[in-house]
């Protein structure tokens, strides 16, 4: 579904992220995992364009994501992001139908019911006509995730999507993506939380100095990994 290969990023002498190759397929989760500063982010706001490349190519469903592409590149992968991306002067309801609406063309009607449907599901449907910024910070980012969801995605980014949140907050932003997981919803997810990448994961990156270290199923990676970066990792943060 999703393959990038030889993905690179520099800004100016600095280079972030190099030789980043690998492939997702349809309903597959993976995770990426890695030290502060190994490229994580920057790897996956590459993919969707966020950042330019500086060398490499990605494709979706064999198509190369390009410019000219990239505005229905991004109804296939939306993204959830660490810091939320809510609209604080909107309320709930309206933060989860502005795309679908603006860019689908859909009702308004057709996008509340469903954007309704989604805060059903992800427990905030009490929630609707209230403005983001009274949210707390596990409420805005489930927002933020039926926010993507309301866009049919066939892939979600997620960069860190707990980072920001006290840690109260992680396990109900977490329980939510398991059930993405366990629906079958293929996802790309930059993450701290070791546990939650090892139940949910079918594949993990190892990132480092801005490439990938290690890659395999999260048996290999946690319980029998192989380079000795990844075992130092795994000891500080185990």
């Amino acid at each position: 579904m999703l393959e990038f290969k030889n993905m690179g990023k520099t800004f100016g002498d600095l280079h972030v992220i190099s030789g980043v190759t690998g492939r997702v397929d349809d309903g597959e989760v993976l995770s990426i995992i890695g030290p502060s500063g190994a490229g994580k982010s920057t790897f996956l706001r590459c993919l969707n364009l966020l950042e330019e490349p500086t060398e490499g190519e990605t494709f979706i469903d064999g198509e190369k994501i390009t410019h000219e592409n990239i505005v229905e590149v991004r109804e296939k992968m939306t993204m959830v992001f660490q810091n939320f991306d809510l609209f604080n002067n909107m309320n709930v309801l309206k933060n989860i139908t502005i795309g679908p609406t603006a860019v689908k063309g859909i009702s308004k009607a057709e996008a509340e019911a469903k954007a309704m449907k989604l805060l059903e599901r992800v427990g905030l449907a009490d929630k609707a006509h209230v403005h983001v910024s009274s949210l707390s910070g596990g409420q805005k980012q489930r927002v933020a995730i039926a926010r993507a969801l309301a866009m049919d995605p066939e892939i979600i980014l997620f960069d860190e999507p707990t980072s920001a949140l006290d840690p109260e907050m992680v396990g109900e932003v977490l329980d939510v993506m398991k059930s993405l997981a366990d629906d079958g919803l293929t996802m790309i997810i930059v993450t701290h939380e070791m546990a939650f990448a090892k139940e949910v994961s079918d594949q993990i990156f190892f990132m480092a100095e801005g490439g990938i270290l290690e890659r395999g199923t999260p048996d290999e990676i946690f319980n029998h990994p192989k380079e000795e970066r990844t075992k130092q990792f795994l000891e500080k943060v185990l």
